[in-house]
């Protein structure tokens, strides 16, 4: 198995991100589950990346060239696919994995997640979308979805297809056991 991991290119103000981060990556490794991320080598990208590869796990990393140009690619990771865009990192990601995982980060993991869980959700894959819910990080984001619903933007199966947890060993339990909700568009009649 192998699980694509999106999170900050930054530490965040709370400790307890990078502790939870180290978790993840050795639960991994306990598990003989395999990483794919943006690999860089700062913030909890390089923290997910140095005690995974630590630990054990194969690491691959996906990076635009502008990022790899920067010295921004960790050194270190089993495997580096170079890919000329964003676009084609999140690709490559998708293709490699069979499940995505979002940790704290700003608007390039909630852009990278909310993306896995758009194409979840119109049936491109069934693969589960996950958030480590770290100190409560993403509970204004779970609350937003509550809203979606209550307005009528989007069906209340799409908010209980993804997994979500603050412990990191629940969080793999429940993706391992993980059954999609059928595709959103799969019974639709096409207008005439």
């Amino acid at each position: 198995m192998k699980v694509a991991l999106y999170c900050g290119s930054s530490h965040g103000n709370n400790p307890l991100f990078t502790t939870q981060t180290k978790y993840l990556a050795k639960l991994l490794a306990e598990k003989r589950i395999d990483i794919i991320y943006g690999g860089g080598k700062v913030g909890l990208m390089g923290i997910l990346a140095d005690t995974a590869i630590n630990a054990g796990v194969h690491v691959i990393g996906v990076m635009p060239r502008f990022l790899v140009d920067h010295e921004l690619a960790h050194p270190d990771v089993h495997q580096l696919l170079v890919v000329d865009s964003m676009h084609e990192r999140k690709a490559a990601m998708a293709q490699h994995a069979d499940a995505f995982i979002a940790l704290p980060g700003g608007p390039g993991t909630m852009e990278e997640i909310f993306e896995a869980w758009t194409w979840a959700q119109l049936g491109l894959h069934n693969k589960p979308c996950a958030f480590l819910n770290i100190d409560g990080y993403f509970n204004e984001i779970i609350a937003f979805f509550d809203k979606m619903i209550l307005k009528g933007f989007m069906n209340s199966v799409y908010k209980d297809m993804l997994v979500i947890s603050a412990d990191p060993d629940d969080l793999l339990a429940q993706i391992e056991a993980y059954q999609p909700p059928q595709a959103k568009w799969l019974n639709r009649v096409s207008p005439k």
